[in-house]
This record gives C-alpha cells, structure tokens and sequence, in this order.
C-alpha cells in the first residue's frame, strides 16, 4: 500500500503578519510533504508581500518539503500579473496555477505548475492538453467527486494518456466562488477600495446565516465558502482505490497541528477514522452540504 502524501493548501485568510509566518514556522515541523504558500484571494492583503512569501518558501524548503507557490484565483489588474510574473522567475519553486494566466506563463519558461481547483478541469482532453504544457499535479474542483475522477481517469488510461498527480480537498472549507465584488466590504457596507482590510477580523472567515439563523455560509473578501467542513478521512478506501496521491488541508485558525496529525494516522490506517468534519456531499454526486454517511456512500458508489 502505497502511503499517500499530506499537503497544506495555500492559506484561505487574511491574518495578521507575524500570526502567519508563527503559523508556518510550526508547520515546518509537522509531518506534511508539501506546503502551499501565497495570497490566492485579493491581491490587496498585503501583510505578506511577494518577497516575504519567497523568502518563506526558501526558508521552508530547508525542511525537506517540497514548496509550491499559489496564484490567484481571479486576476483582474496588470499589477497582479506583475505578482504572478515574479514568483514564477524568482520563487524558485512549482506554481500553483489558479488562472489560465497562470498556465500561459508557466509554459512560456517551461515551468512546471499544480492546476490548482479553480482551473475547472473537467475532461480528460483538457487534463492532456494541459499536461503538454507543464502540469504535473491536479487539484479538481470541490465539486468533481468519486464517480467523475474515476471516469475520467479511465478515459486516460484508455487513450494510454500517463495520469498527473492527483490531489483531492480531504480537509477544509470548501472556496465555492469567487467575484470581483468584495463580499466582507459589501456585508460591512463599506467601499471594496475603502475595505480597511476588515477581513483581518475574520480569521476564518465571516459567517453567514439563513433568515431562519441556520448557519449557512462563510464570506471570505472576493470569495464564498461553505460554512460546515468538509472531511474526506472517511472515504479513504475509496481515495486508495481511486489512486489519489495527495491529500490536501486547507489551513484554519485553531487545531490545525492536530488535524494534521489526523490525518498523518489516517493516511496509514487499513480502516476508515471516525469523522471530525461535517460534510462529504460533493464526493458522493450529492449537493455539498449534505453529509453522506456509510451506508449511503456504499450505495452510491
């Protein structure tokens, strides 16, 4: 049995400065493989700037993990290229590629990149025409389940097309959408130019409820997420059957050692662990919010 690997996924939030290198600078002794780094949701969150998530990355990698450095997910100004075009060159490290932009610029210095899950990947012709350009990992979309990777891994094997790296979301809120509005600005009522950087008060985001009071979902400045967590360690036969290599956790503001060490057992035990988040829909074809237990995944698979 091959042990899959643990990545950390590029922080969602914005925190504070010296909260976010404290926060790598513990990670750097957890038992992870591969640690994402970079502001992948407003390019106005400067706590960290390009120099000091490079200057991280090169710090980092002194542990032995392998660094990867995120793009954004939507960019929007000639600035933010700048960003893109700096980390390529300078980072010394594989891309996260978040925006097609960042394909084209990583095939143009024969860079290789991750195709991070907003790239919307949902054919194995489009997996293959990627790869000819520098893929060599594959986080999908929070949506693509089992039953879609399964197939479209068949339908490259039939075309004798090798299969990249594959990562899944096994642990996190789950970035729904994306959009040129500020979504915290807007909540604040507040100018998205004129925002403070409110968000910084959300350290995991900002919850919204129903009209009924129901929790619902979490507003995150330009993105939405899902408000409940989404836990694959209980699928993780069907992960192994799948061949998944990597097992992405998306970073939180408390406990985070603790479900990386989780997830350290989880990934080395022949039986499935108890559940410590609260959603799995979307790997089982079902609607994200709705947690699929045993019996039911059985049936769907």
């Amino acid at each position: 049995m091959t042990t899959m690997k643990l990545s950390l996924g590029p922080l969602q939030y914005f925190w504070p400065r010296e909260r976010t290198l404290a926060f790598y600078r513990e990670a750097a002794g957890w038992p992870l493989d591969i640690v994402y780094l970079g502001e992948t949701v407003c390019s106005k969150r400067r706590e960290l700037g390009t120099r000091d998530w490079i200057a991280l990355a090169a710090e980092l990698a002194e542990s032995g993990k392998q660094i990867v450095l995120s793009s954004l997910a939507l960019i929007e100004a000639e600035s933010e290229l700048g960003v893109l075009q700096r980390l390529i060159d300078e980072g010394g490290c594989w891309i996260e590629a978040n925006d097609l932009s960042a394909v084209q610029l990583c095939r143009e210095r024969g860079m290789p990149f991750v195709a991070g899950p907003t790239l919307n990947i949902y054919n194995h012709h489009a997996l293959a025409m990627l790869m000819d350009d520098g893929l060599r990992r594959w986080v999908p979309g929070v949506e693509q389940g089992y039953t879609l990777l399964r197939e479209l891994r068949a339908a490259m094997l039939a075309e004798e097309q090798p299969m990249p790296e594959l990562e899944v979301i096994a642990f996190g809120r789950l970035p729904l959408a994306y959009s040129a509005r500020c979504f915290t600005a807007r909540a604040l009522d507040v100018a998205k130019d004129q925002c403070d950087f409110r968000c910084i008060e959300y350290p995991d985001g900002m919850p919204l409820a129903t009209r009924e009071g129901r929790p619902f979902l979490r507003i995150n400045g330009i993105q939405i997420q899902g408000e409940e967590v989404t836990d694959l360690g209980p699928e993780i036969l069907q992960l192994r059957e799948l061949g998944v290599d990597v097992l992405r956790l998306y970073p939180q503001a408390e406990g985070m050692a603790d479900i990386v060490d989780h997830y350290h057992l989880v990934r080395r035990s022949p039986v499935p662990p108890p559940r410590i988040g609260a959603r799995n829909g979307y790997w089982h074809g079902e609607p994200g919010m709705r947690p699929v237990v045993a019996e039911q995944a059985a049936s769907v698979s």
